[in-house]
């Protein structure tokens, strides 16, 4: 039986989709995506003659679709946007379509903050700067309790998934210093992308000022604003 397809979708942009993913994409029959979290244009580029927006999906009703697809020897894409590794909610998925005895491939896709980095034109670690990278979101209604406090405390660039209705709130917990530069971004590589920069002091009123309310990454470290200059110069070019 041919597997069910999970793939990436990359940050937004259709062209940042993998080339092994851009394949599945156009051989699909069946392409089950992550609502307006995929790109339309994306949507567009399959022949798939079956295309279901998951959107408001029971768990159980998604892996029934996909199971009765791949039994009937069909090709089941499911995409999810950025990389499914990364808050995809996929181990549920992969669990229940196992449970029934129908294989899985995991097609990995460029995440939102390697596209929210490039919009900053910037890196996430940097020598003297930040030597480690820390992926978290805040408490809300799919998650008790957080560690955003603790997690701050460390030398590390903190990006912050699926908190932008709680910016104030999460800026107001973190350990660092106010002058700490950060960044805002809204629909990294789509169209009506929007990058906002300051410090861990104004940055939550500045997105707002600039009508962010959803979809945006939370930066927070010196790799926002890492400056020039020698000390910054890698010892690959040394």
């Amino acid at each position: 039986m041919i597997p069910v397809y999970i793939v990436g979708a990359g940050p937004g942009d259709p062209d940042l989709i993998t080339v092994r993913g851009n394949d599945l994409l156009r051989s699909a029959d069946v392409l089950v995506y992550t609502g307006s979290l995929i790109s339309p244009a994306l949507v567009a580029r399959s022949p798939a003659a079956v295309k279901v927006n998951s959107h408001g999906m029971r768990l159980e009703e998604l892996v029934d679709l996909m199971e009765e697809h791949a039994r009937a020897g069909k090709t089941v894409v499911r995409l999810h946007s950025g990389d499914p590794s990364i808050f995809g909610a996929i181990v549920e998925q992969i669990a229940g379509l196992r449970a029934r005895r129908i294989g899985v491939e995991i097609v990995p896709g460029v995440s939102s903050m390697n596209a929210a980095a490039a919009a900053l034109q910037t890196q996430l670690t940097l020598r003297d700067v930040a030597e480690a990278l820390i992926v978290a979101r805040p408490a809300g209604k799919t998650l008790e309790s957080d560690e955003i406090r603790e997690l701050s405390r460390h030398r590390a660039t903190l990006v912050i998934f699926l908190g932008t209705e709680q910016m104030e709130d999460v800026l107001s917990r973190v350990e660092c210093p106010p002058s700490t530069p950060a960044a805002v971004v809204y629909h990294a590589s789509w169209p009506d992308q929007k990058v906002v920069t300051g410090t861990v002091a104004d940055v939550a009123a500045k997105a707002r000022a600039a009508g962010i309310t959803k979809t945006a990454l939370l930066i927070i470290g010196g790799v926002v604003d890492p400056g020039t200059g020698e000390r910054r110069r890698s010892v690959l070019y040394s």
